[in-house]
């Protein structure tokens, strides 16, 4: 599109093809009408915890009103930037860290629905706006590389804790099944001795209940004979 000045004043907008201007009284400025891709990198937002975090956008966007881009502003492009800017600062700044690096489909979404359509503004339509990259500032990521490392050697001092705390049980635990073990047998040991000995005392009991009392008579009596002898004798 064209758009024709008369003595360095807009005059009236022409399309493409043949168009008749007065040269040195008139000038055409073209306008290009195609999508325009833009990157926008380096740029530092602040979030909700006051981390500082670094984003890389890119976005398309095209006129959509040629004489609002050139005459009603100064730079409709940097205006534009910095709109998209100032709306990605709110957006972040109300997340906190691990909030906003994890949603980065829900800033695109928010971002794309803050700017809206700017023809009436700057003649200009965002028609995609995108989040390339969102990342910690380097003191940030050191901080957290430090706190993984410290979190990966808590995790392993408490592993190697646990490993020591149950070989100490299963060693406990073996010796008192030894020792349990060994109490059992010894009881066992006693027990069957007396049980022996009770054994024994019970047989010789059974033995002398069976003996008849004349022979136990008997016995007696042929006991007391040297006796009686020793006394005829005297």
């Amino acid at each position: 599109m064209g758009l024709i000045e008369t003595l360095g004043r807009y005059s009236r907008e022409v399309s493409a093809g043949l168009n008749l201007y007065i040269p040195v009284f008139q000038k055409v400025r073209i306008v290009n009408l195609a999508m325009i891709p833009l990157s926008l990198k380096g740029y530092s937002v602040i979030t909700k915890d006051n981390a500082e975090v670094q984003t890389n956008v890119t976005l398309n966007y095209h006129v959509t009103n040629a004489k609002k881009f050139e005459y009603e502003n100064s730079d409709s492009v940097e205006s534009m930037i910095q709109l998209v800017r100032g709306h990605l600062r709110d957006i972040i700044g109300k997340l906190d860290l691990n909030e906003a690096l994890g949603s980065t489909s829900k800033i695109n979404a928010d971002l794309s629905l803050a700017i809206g359509d700017l023809t009436d503004t700057y003649g200009i339509k965002v028609d995609r706006v995108n989040i390339d990259e969102l990342k910690p500032s380097a003191s940030i990521t050191e901080s957290m590389e430090k706190q993984i490392r410290a979190d990966r050697e808590k995790t392993a001092a408490i592993a190697k804790a646990n490993g020591d705390a149950r070989s100490i049980e299963i060693e406990i635990k073996a010796k008192n099944e030894a020792t349990v073990s060994s109490a059992k047998a010894e009881a066992e040991a006693i027990k069957a001795k007396a049980d022996a000995r009770a054994y024994e005392i019970q047989k010789l009991n059974d033995t002398l209940a069976s003996v008849d009392s004349k022979y136990l008579t008997a016995q007696q009596i042929q006991a007391l004979h040297p006796w009686q002898d020793q006394i005829l004798i005297r």
